[in-house]
């Protein structure tokens, strides 16, 4: 059978993915190498996303503030591990100016007193500014969030998983105690959680990162981690406990009620684009994106079947149940464009839009729709009346919401692999099997482990949660 996206997923998975993205005109490379331009499809998804997770992080209290993309070099080398982690993904602005050089091309002219880095994250220059804003309990807890974007130096780049540059929102909370801390970065966890479960139909794993696999400079770092298709990990957001780590630094002190001065408990949270690289790859089929409806910018796309020489009738009659569905809640548009009727559906199969609903003369006169939902295709395809329409359409996209999130749990439950030893590991991925083996945390102690990791590019993903800190999740990853 012919498909929109070649190759597919099962003869190529890292180019089928490039070429979904593609096919539904959502991003393409920038001509700044590793940089992406998100294009509207694209960036539609991430306004939504942003509008719902914006909502659900100001429900916890935490209010939204912007700090400057450029941090001055010394404020990274008051925390050494947090610079050492970064070190080698930094860009680095060290002049300011322009000017005409001998062969007439533009230069940089006069070099900056100190160098100023384009932020890869923003604890450092937060720190430095709320150590002012904190002088008493009184004042605590501060929390804080911010939208933007951040500059990571990437090797090897891929649209949506990993670019130089790439939006997220960061946030940055402070607070008395270290209960309090401990307590915020698990809840933030689990904010992260209902997003991506609750909104793109992706369900993950819930865990700790091992030590090695911490933020620099935290104490504890918690993680969502997601299965793509392909049966690789995906880290889909991480909350950090920092202990005093930063407070130490940027010397974030408070009068506690005894009057002692004391360092504050701080924790970040991150949430970035990459969760639409997540989306593809455990939705996308061979046609194109799937989006999942909640999050959909376009949740119904109505096509009026009809040629050019005919009435408009049928728009009109289309516009009517748009109208009504708008009035439910429904983000939908009418297709008017000047196409083939065969290009629009293709063009809403490719970008991924739940449902389509088509009515040509036949079925206004029967008042009637024709409704096929993207996930499932043309076995989908059902006649409704104009008023079934309005009624079981909301409806249709929560059971499609639904089905997409369990669809995507039996495959990660079906390809979570329960082993004992690294022997066992070992033997799963020289298999070249797929998916993520569930071991005992002992084998982390194992100095074998560290060749079968390297072999297989391996990496622990987190101990989770349901485990109580016994067993770990070790996979591939992007």
């Amino acid at each position: 059978m012919k498909t929109a996206v070649t190759p597919t997923r099962a003869e190529n998975f890292p180019e089928w993915y490039q070429n979904v993205i593609k096919v539904a005109d959502m991003a393409e490379n920038s001509p700044v190498r590793g940089c992406m331009i998100m294009k509207p499809v694209g960036y539609a998804i991430w306004e939504r996303i942003q509008r719902e997770l914006d909502d659900m992080i100001k429900d916890c209290g935490v209010e939204n503030a912007y700090f400057p993309l450029l941090i001055p070099l010394s404020y990274l080398s008051k925390e050494a591990e947090h610079v050492d982690g970064f070190a080698t993904e930094c860009a680095v602005v060290t002049h300011h100016r322009l000017e005409k050089g001998e062969d007439g091309g533009l230069v940089p002219a006069a070099p900056l007193q100190e160098p100023l880095i384009v932020r890869p994250t923003s604890e450092t220059i937060i720190g430095e500014a709320i150590s002012k804003w904190i002088q008493s309990y009184r004042d605590l807890p501060l929390k804080l969030n911010q939208w933007g974007n951040v500059m990571r130096w990437e090797m090897r780049p891929r649209l949506f998983l990993r670019t130089s540059e790439f939006l997220w929102q960061e946030g940055h909370n402070c607070f008395e105690t270290k209960e309090e801390a401990r307590q915020d970065s698990l809840h933030m966890l689990d904010v992260y959680r209902d997003c991506i479960e609750d909104l793109l139909a992706i369900p993950v794993i819930r865990g700790e990162k091992t030590a090695d696999e911490r933020f620099p400079g935290a104490i504890a770092t918690f993680t969502i981690e997601a299965m793509m298709q392909d049966g690789k990990a995906l880290q889909a957001g991480t909350s950090h406990d920092l202990g005093q780590t930063f407070s130490k630094s940027a010397e974030i002190k408070f009068q506690s009620k005894d009057g002692e001065e004391k360092f504050a408990w701080t924790t970040s949270w991150g949430f970035s684009t990459r969760t639409i690289g997540a989306m593809i790859m455990v939705h996308a089929d061979d046609d194109g994106v799937v989006v999942p409806p909640r999050i959909a910018p376009k949740q119904v796309v109505i096509m009026p079947v009809q040629k050019k020489e005919e009435n408009k009738d049928v728009t009109g009659y289309c516009e009517r149940l748009a109208s009504a569905l708008k009035e439910k809640g429904v983000r939908v548009t009418v297709d008017t464009r000047d196409l083939r009727n065969s290009d629009k559906m293709w063009d809403a199969i490719k970008k991924g839009i739940p449902l389509r609903v088509e009515a040509g003369e036949r079925e206004m006169a029967e008042q009637k729709f024709t409704v096929t939902r993207r996930d499932i295709g043309r076995d989908s395809k059902v006649e409704m009346s104009f008023d079934k329409c309005v009624d079981a359409i909301p409806e249709l996209l929560e059971t499609m919401h639904h089905d997409m999130f369990n669809k995507a749990k039996s495959f990660m439950d079906a390809n979570i692999h329960e082993v004992s030893s690294v022997a066992e590991i070992k033997a799963f991925f020289d298999a070249g099997k797929i998916g993520f083996v569930h071991a005992p945390v002992s084998v982390l102690d194992d100095p074998e482990l560290e060749a079968v990791k390297k072999d297989h590019a391996l990496t622990p993903r987190c101990l989770p949660y349901d485990d109580a800190g016994e067993k770990v999740i070790i996979g591939k990853s992007y």
